[in-house]
C-alpha cells in the first residue's frame, strides 16, 4: 500500500528556510555542513549564516571526510563500539587490553600515547577507556619484567626501564611498575643516553675523592669522647676549632662505632617541647642574662660546691663575663657585672631569677645609676633568660674537665676554657645565618652597649670596688698599705673590693688574694690586716720561684710608714753683705 503522497517544496540552500524542516539531529547536522564538504565554503562563513561555533563546523566537517556518514552519529555505547571495531586494529586494543592489565594505574591518555609511538595511530583516550574495560582477558598470563630489587643482574634492571621507555612509557608509570624511585629511572636513562650499552654495567660505588673520616680524625673523636656529654653538634663545632671540618651527622656516626667498639652507652635525654621565649632579643645588648650554677662533682680539697656565676647576652648567646668562686654572694655577682659592663657597656635591661644577691640594696642602686631596666623570671623557670641552654652547653663542655680538677687553679682553668670554646663555637641557635657567623663572639661582633666613663663607674662603685695598677713584685698600693695581688701580672690594672670587714683584690673576675681588714671609724684608713690568703690561679708567673713559701713566710700585706710631715721653711734672712777690700796706691 502507497504511503502517504508528499508535498513538493522549492530548492533552496537558505538555512533559515532549511532548518524547519530538519527532523533528526544528524540530519540538522549534515545540513550545516554540506556546504563546506560539497561546495567547500569556509567555516567562518557557514558560522555566521547558521549561528553555530566556527571550529565546531570545522570539526564536522573533518571527521565527515574521515568516517563518512558514521560521524553524523553520536558516540554513545553502541556507536563507540562500532567506531572501534572498524576503526582500530585488532593488535592495537589486544595491546590497550595487556597495557592496562600491566599497570592499571596508567592514564588513558598515556596508553593512547603508547599506541601511538608502537602503531603511529593515536586512538581518543575515550575509545581507549571502552576497550580496556569492555573487551575480553588480556594475552598477557603474567609480567613482563619483575620488579626492580628482583631482578638479580643489573644490566637487565636497566634494560628493562630502557625497553619500557622507548615504548612510550611515562617516568612515574616505570618507577611505579618496577617498585623504585623515580630518580633510579632518571639515573639509568640518563646513563643510557651518555655511554649508550656501556652505562648498563654496574659501577663501582667507592669514593673517589679523599676521605674526611682518616685515623687522625677519628682518633680525635675519641680523645674528644672521653667527656661522655658531648653529642654530635658539639663534637661538630670541637672539631672546627681544631680545623677539621666534619658534618654533625658523620661525628655521629663515628661516635656510634666508637661507642660499639668501647662498650660504651650512649646518654640518654628526655626529649622537650620548644616554648616560646619572653625575653627574646631583637637587636644586641636589648637584654642580658645572669644565673649561677653549682658545680657539686668535683676533686679539690674542699669538698663543698663551687659556683659559677655567668653574665649573657640574650640575641648572640654570647658570655661576656663569668667566674667561678668559692662563695656567691653579691658582691661576687657584682665584681662579674661591673666586668661585664666595663668591657661591653650596660645594657637596656638584665634579666635574672629572684636570688637575693641580683636585688641586694647596692646592685639595685647600680641598675637605677645606670638606667638598667630590672626583669625577672617567672619562679622554677630558668629557660626563660636562656640559662637552661646555656648551662646544659656547659655541661657537656666544662663538666667533665670540671669533674676531674683536683686544684683551683685546675678549676680555674677548666672555667676559662669553656669560656673561650663557648663563644669560639658554632652556636645551634645561629645554623640557619646566612652570613656565616654561627659562633656567639661572631654574632656580637664586638658591638658595645650604652659606655659610661670611667669616673661615672667609679662613682656608682665608690664605696665598694676601686682600681689599682700591680708593682713589678706584684703589690698594689691601697690606704698605706701594700698587698699581694699576683707577681705574673706585674703592670696589669686589678679591682680592690672592700665589704663587710673583707678586701678581695681580683683580675678579670678571678680572685687573686683576700685579706681581713679593720676599718677605722671614718672608713677611712686600715688599722688591721690579718688572715691573708694567697689563691692559686692560672695568672701565674713564667718565671719559676727559686723556693716556696708559705703564707706565713711570705708577707702579703706590708704597712707603709707613715708619711714624714714635711718642715716649712723658715723666714730667709739676707747674707752679710761683705765689704770691698780697701784699695792701695800704686807703691813706689
Amino acid at each position: 500500500m502507497p504511503g502517504p503522497k508528499r508535498s513538493r517544496r522549492e530548492r533552496t540552500d537558505k538555512w533559515q528556510d532549511i532548518q524547519p524542516w530538519t527532523l533528526w539531529p544528524e540530519q540538522e547536522l549534515y545540513e550545516q555542513i554540506r556546504p563546506l564538504v560539497l561546495f567547500h565554503e569556509t567555516a567562518g562563513e557557514r558560522a555566521k549564516e547558521i549561528g553555530v561555533p566556527q571550529r565546531t563546523l570545522s570539526r564536522k566537517a573533518d571527521e565527515f571526510e574521515k568516517y563518512g556518514m558514521q560521524s553524523l552519529f553520536s558516540s554513545g555505547e553502541q556507536g563507540g563500539e562500532r567506531e572501534t571495531s572498524k576503526t582500530l586494529p585488532v593488535e592495537m586494543r589486544q595491546l590497550i587490553v595487556d597495557l592496562h592489565m600491566e599497570l592499571p594505574t596508567m592514564s588513558w591518555r598515556e596508553i593512547a600515547e603508547v599506541c601511538y609511538i608502537r602503531y603511529g595511530r593515536r586512538p581518543d583516550h575515550k575509545s581507549v577507556k571502552h576497550i580496556a574495560t569492555a573487551t575480553p582477558p588480556p594475552s598477557l598470563e603474567a609480567r613482563r619484567y619483575q620488579p626492580w630489587h628482583l631482578i638479580p643482574d643489573p644490566a637487565e634492571r636497566k634494560l628493562a626501564v630502557v625497553r619500557l621507555h622507548s615504548e612510550g612509557w611515562s617516568i612515574t608509570s616505570i618507577a611505579e611498575y618496577l617498585q623504585t624511585s623515580r630518580p633510579t629511572i632518571y639515573a639509568t636513562l640518563e646513563r643510557w643516553t651518555e655511554e649508550g650499552v656501556a652505562g648498563l654495567e654496574e659501577k663501582s660505588r667507592a669514593r673517589k675523592g679523599p676521605r674526611k673520616v682518616t685515623l687522625k680524625v677519628t682518633n680525635e673523636v675519641r680523645k674528644l669522647q672521653e667527656n661522655p656529654l658531648l653529642g654530635k653538634w658539639r663534637m661538630h663545632t670541637a672539631l672546627l676549632r681544631m680545623g677539621i671540618e666534619v658534618s654533625p651527622t658523620t661525628c655521629g656516626r663515628i661516635m656510634e662505632a666508637n661507642r660499639k667498639l668501647d662498650g660504651l652507652e650512649k646518654p640518654k635525654r628526655q626529649p622537650r617541647a620548644k616554648l616560646e621565649m619572653p625575653f627574646r632579643a631583637s637587636r644586641r645588648h636589648e637584654y642580658w642574662s645572669a644565673d649561677v650554677r653549682y658545680i657539686e662533682e668535683h676533686l679539690l680539697p674542699d669538698p663543698k660546691p663551687v659556683y659559677v656565676i655567668t653574665i649573657f647576652e640574650n640575641f648572640s648567646r654570647s658570655v661576656l663575663s663569668s667566674a667561678i668562686s668559692a662563695t656567691q654572694n653579691q658582691w661576687d655577682y657584682l665584681a662579674v657585672l661591673t666586668d661585664a659592663i666595663r668591657r661591653y657597656g650596660a645594657p637596656e635591661a638584665i634579666v635574672t631569677d629572684g636570688g637575693g644577691i641580683f636585688y641586694s640594696t647596692v646592685a639595685l642602686q647600680l641598675y637605677d645609676m645606670l638606667g638598667i631596666r630590672k626583669e625577672r623570671i617567672d619562679p622554677g623557670e630558668p629557660w626563660q633568660n636562656y640559662a637552661e641552654t646555656l648551662f646544659s652547653v656547659q655541661r657537656r663542655l666544662g663538666d667533665h674537665a670540671f669533674s676531674n680538677a683536683r686544684t683551683w687553679p685546675e678549676i680555674q682553668q677548666a672555667h676559662q676554657t669553656w669560656w673561650q670554646n663557648y663563644n669560639g663555637e658554632h652556636h645551634s641557635a645561629h645554623r640557619e645565618r646566612q652570613d656565616g657567623r654561627h659562633s656567639p663572639s661572631l654574632v656580637l661582633r664586638g658591638e658595645l652597649g650604652r659606655t659610661y666613663p670611667e669616673e661615672v663607674l667609679s662613682r656608682a662603685l665608690y664605696a665598694t670596688q676601686f682600681t689599682r695598677h700591680l708593682d713589678r713584685h706584684g703589690y698594689l698600693k691601697f690606704k698605706h698599705w701594700r698587698f699581694f695581688g699576683e707577681n705574673g701580672l706585674a703592670g696589669e690594672e686589678v679591682s680592690v673590693w672592700v665589704y663587710e670587714n673583707t678586701l678581695k683584690v681580683e683580675h678579670q673576675a678571678t680572685t687573686l688574694s683576700l685579706y681581713s681588714v679593720r676599718l677605722s671609724p671614718d672608713q677611712r684608713q686600715i688599722t688591721e690586716v690579718k688572715n691573708a690568703r694567697r689563691l692559686e690561679t692560672h695568672f701565674r708567673s713564667p718565671q719559676l720561684d727559686l723556693w716556696q713559701l708559705s703564707d706565713t713566710e711570705w708577707l702579703l700585706a706590708l704597712r707603709r710608714p707613715e708619711p714624714v710631715a714635711r718642715k716649712k721653711p723658715g723666714k730667709i734672712v739676707p747674707l752679710a753683705r761683705q765689704l770691698p777690700l780697701p784699695s792701695f796706691g800704686a807703691i813706689g
